[in-house]
C-alpha cells in the first residue's frame, strides 16, 4: 500500500493540531504525497502554509483547488466542478490548466463514477482521486462507493488514489494510493 496524506486545515484546527505535527506523522507512516486543502482561508495564508510545508516535506506536495499557487508546490488537485469552471470541454480545461500551472506540474482530478473515469481517461492528467470509499464528516453529500470502488478503479488508465474514509489497513487491487485524511492520521 502506498500512502497519500490529505492535510485539511479545518480538520487540523478542529483537532488542535498543526501542519508540522501532521507532516511529521505522514512522514513516519511513509506517505509519498501530501495534499494541502484549505477551503476557507485567505489566499495569503494558504500560500504561507505551502511555503512552510515545502520546507519540511520532501515528497510530492499538491495544492487542492488553488491552482494559482501551483508554483509553490508540485501540482494541483481539482474537483469536477473546478474542471468545468475552467472550460465546458474537459480536454480544453486541462490544456488551459497546464498553461496556467506549467507542463511539469502534477494534475489530479476527483472522480466518483464510471462516466467521470471514462472522461478522465481522455485527459492529460497524472492521477485520479476516486471515492468516497466510506462516509466522511468532511463531505456529507458524497456518494459512498464501498467495495465498488476497486471495481471502478480498474477502469482508469491513470493511477488511482482512493479517497473518502480510507484507512491505513484498507487493501485494494486496482488502487495506487490510499488517501488518508487529517482525521485519521
Amino acid at each position: 500500500m502506498r500512502l497519500y496524506a490529505l492535510c485539511d486545515a479545518e480538520i487540523l484546527k478542529e483537532r488542535g493540531s498543526d501542519l508540522l505535527s501532521f507532516t511529521s506523522r505522514a512522514k513516519t507512516l511513509g506517505a509519498e504525497v501530501l495534499q494541502y486543502r484549505n477551503k476557507f482561508a485567505d489566499i495569503a495564508i494558504v500560500k504561507a502554509d505551502l511555503i512552510t510545508l515545502r520546507k519540511v516535506w520532501e515528497g510530492f506536495l499538491i495544492i487542492n483547488d488553488h491552482y494559482e499557487l501551483a508554483s509553490f508546490c508540485d501540482g494541483v488537485h481539482i474537483g469536477q466542478e473546478d474542471l468545468y469552471a475552467i472550460d465546458s470541454d474537459p480536454v480544453r480545461a486541462i490544456k488551459i490548466l497546464k498553461m496556467a500551472i506549467g507542463e511539469d506540474k502534477i494534475i489530479g482530478l476527483s472522480t466518483h463514477n464510471a462516466q467521470e473515469i471514462t472522461t478522465a481517461n481522455s485527459l492529460d492528467i497524472n492521477y485520479i482521486g476516486l471515492g468516497a470509499y466510506r462516509a466522511t464528516s468532511t463531505k456529507s453529500d458524497a456518494k459512498v462507493l464501498g467495495e465498488k470502488l476497486d471495481e471502478l478503479a480498474a477502469l482508469s488508465n491513470h493511477p488511482v488514489a482512493a479517497i473518502g474514509g480510507v484507512k491505513l489497513d484498507d487493501r485494494f487491487q486496482h488502487v495506487t494510493y490510499n488517501v488518508i485524511g487529517s482525521g485519521l492520521l
